[in-house]
């Protein structure tokens, strides 16, 4: 195989390794957001569901969780699962990290003090407009370097999606050095990686830094 096809194979392998990462982070995080503000419900019930779910997700192996969304509505339900697999893939992506996302935001929730509450509260702020005018932007800034830690994770973990016979960028460098009994395949998808996760910390370093509000 030349280099051309090798990287021409690949090179869609990566398209779709992206397309995982960017949906996980589009619907991930907002959904992260909504599993915390259920977690510190005050109704007994919706925060209970809530822990559970977080300890399930956080409990089990990413790849258990990958198969149990893509094999369940056929051993439950007897559903077609045809068609399935991507949609699969990224359903189980989302709910685990908005796991992970939801435990990072309530982290930063809960390091707010409380005179911040009662401050806007003498201003006449409601409790709306004092979540995301005064809570959130404190709570972004202090949880940036583990939401960035998290991506990064996210951006390895992508490679997981092989466990669906989804033909990913590791899917395709694992079937191409099999076959060319070659280890460049490798090579070329830590290269990859690397640079992935470069880009992302550059990226979220000049967030943080935008956040910097005391330079």
């Amino acid at each position: 195989m030349s280099w051309q096809v090798m990287l021409s194979s690949m090179g869609e392998g990566m398209l779709r390794t992206l397309a995982i990462f960017f949906l996980t982070i589009l619907f991930s995080m907002p959904l992260g957001m909504v599993v915390t503000l259920l977690r510190r419900s005050k109704f007994k019930i919706i925060s209970g569901i809530t822990k559970v779910y977080i300890a399930i997700m956080r409990g089990t192996p990413l790849m258990l969780q990958l198969l149990a969304w893509y094999f369940g509505p056929y051993y439950l339900f007897g559903a077609s699962i045809r068609g399935y697999r991507f949609a699969a893939i990224i359903i189980g992506f989302t709910m685990n990290y908005a796991a992970y996302f939801a435990e990072i935001y309530r982290g930063g929730i809960e390091s707010i003090p409380a005179g911040q509450y009662e401050a806007a509260e003498v201003l006449g702020y409601s409790k709306v407009q004092t979540f995301f005018k005064i809570i959130l932007p404190q709570v972004m800034k202090t949880i940036m370097p583990s939401v960035t830690n998290e991506i990064i994770t996210l951006v390895k973990d992508t490679s997981l999606a092989f466990a669906l016979a989804y033909n990913e960028m590791f899917a395709i460098a694992k079937q191409i050095a099999a076959s060319q009994t070659s280890f460049t395949p490798y090579v070329v998808a830590g290269v990859f990686y690397f640079v992935m996760n470069y880009v992302v910390a550059f990226v979220m370093e000049r967030v943080e830094k935008s956040m910097d509000y005391y330079s």
